[in-house]
């Protein structure tokens, strides 16, 4: 009796809308079966089910703030019970909050920036590697961390803690691809410039994108797909001798 082999599953936190989405409707066309993790729009995180699995693939949807290690352990949980394997977790579950100086942030936005955008990662790393490294019986697997152009540009008189909380990921993703990678996992890390998404407008700016155009090499934003094809080219065996490794989609900028 023949059997079918099993697809491979990503885990793309931060799925419901944007980069994450896009990156889940890629990975479902190239034969993914696809988890996602959200944290308030459980409509838009359906809709993206509901595209998964129009391409004939499997589809989970789990609200989780990955700032929250019950929550994050609830997550691997139900991937176990579902699929019964991770190969990739794509870390982009991120937050912004209005652009505002330095002097004038509180310290309860600094905490949950950092909280979100730097420990949910670690957290959820963490969790996929006791499933993914060879060290415990796993069969390997590849983690992506989504940083941003604000990391290397550190984002003056707009999201300065959002820029360190992203160079503080960028640290992690260069010392636990170091720590993993004769365990058969590949970690890198993906730096994506001004993307036309959702998200600039919790910073108070839609249209911050064609705001800032001018000032990008390529004079234009960038597209979701765009990032996607990116994290996904790092996701495959394609890319089979990177690790600790920072890709940037940003235009040239």
């Amino acid at each position: 009796m023949n059997t079918v082999p099993q697809a491979p599953l990503i885990l793309i936190t931060g799925g419901s809308r944007g980069v994450g989405a896009a990156t889940a409707r890629l990975a479902a066309a190239q034969g993914y079966d696809v988890a996602i993790s959200y944290v308030a729009n459980e409509s838009a995180a359906l809709a993206v089910v509901a595209d998964v699995e129009a391409l004939g693939r499997r589809a989970l949807a789990v609200r989780a703030d990955s700032a929250d290690p019950e929550q994050v352990a609830q997550l691997f949980a139900a991937i176990d019970q579902t699929f019964g394997r991770i190969d990739v977790l794509v870390n982009n579950a991120a937050i912004l909050a209005r652009q505002s100086r330095l002097e004038d942030l509180d310290f309860a936005r600094m905490q949950r920036i950092f909280a979100v955008n730097a420990i949910g990662p670690m957290l959820c790393a963490q969790q996929a590697a006791r499933r993914m490294s060879q060290r415990h019986n796993g069969r390997g697997g590849v983690i992506i961390n989504i940083s941003s152009g604000a990391a290397r540009l550190g984002s003056p008189n707009e999201y300065v803690d959002y820029a360190a909380s992203k160079g503080a990921l960028e640290t992690f993703t260069t010392g636990f691809a170091k720590e993993v990678a004769r365990e058969g996992i590949r970690v890198n890390c993906i730096r994506p410039g001004h993307i036309y998404t959702e998200m600039h407008a919790s910073g108070g700016e839609p249209g911050r994108v064609d705001r800032v155009k001018d000032s990008i090499p390529m004079g234009r934003g960038g597209q979701p797909e765009e990032v996607a094809r990116a994290i996904l080219w790092l996701a495959s065996a394609d890319a089979s001798y990177s690790t600790g490794t920072f890709l940037d989609v940003t235009g040239g900028r």
